[in-house]
């Protein structure tokens, strides 16, 4: 099966950002244990070299959503700040959040076009229509995908792009209704988290 997974530092300071950074490394190495298949899809970097406010996961394998499940909440980070060596919070809280899609549903409603794949200066990655755009008919939301090797994964990708899309446009809708609420992906709680790790090295810890 295929999932997607969002890491965010949501509105947290540099420290967060730099947490997610750890978590990505983190997932990586978990995804081999899990004989997971882990992909990027999208990122948006932080405010120091190497950090992330966000990162936006294609996660694919039998153990896939047992993986996603084990991190799905808040994550806590339990260290002296690096970036501020005076300043007395140690505890930083990201985000996890996990998409899956009904695809057999969802693509009766897509409309989708082949291309090739194509590289930075217009260079071809592959010599198949690999690359798949998908749009969402009555939203007009629109996707390209070329992550994956073939048409049929990238199809699967983009169903679960589009799919996260629809669902950031509905809980927006309802928080609009709801002025003493932020919008869902701007919030990470900070309590009863899922996972804590400690230390610079990022290790589990209790």
């Amino acid at each position: 099966m295929m999932l997607l997974l969002q890491i965010s530092a949501a509105q947290g300071p540099a420290e967060c950002q730099l947490a997610v950074a750890k978590a990505l490394r983190r997932l990586l190495v978990e995804a081999t244990d899990y004989a997971v298949e882990l992909q990027v899809v999208e990122e948006e970097p932080g405010a120091h070299a190497g950090t992330f406010r966000s990162v936006l996961l294609a996660l694919e394998g039998a153990r896939a959503d047992e993986l996603a499940r084990s991190w799905e909440g808040t994550v806590q980070w339990s260290c002296p700040s690096p970036y501020r060596p005076n300043h007395g919070r140690q505890n930083w809280f990201i985000g996890v959040a996990r998409f899956a899609a009904p695809t057999a549903i969802l693509e009766g409603e897509i409309r989708f076009e082949t291309m090739r794949s194509s590289g930075p200066g217009g260079q071809h990655v592959n010599t198949t229509d690999s690359a798949v755009r998908a749009t969402h008919v009555s939203t007009g939301i629109s996707v390209k995908v070329q992550t994956e090797r073939s048409q049929h994964a990238n199809k699967r990708l983009a169903v679960l792009l589009i799919a996260r899309r629809l669902a950031q446009r509905s809980e927006e809708a309802k928080l609009e209704q709801r002025a003493d609420r932020r919008m869902a992906h701007h919030q990470v709680a900070r309590g009863d988290p899922v996972r804590v790790f400690r230390g610079d090295n990022f290790k589990p810890g209790s």
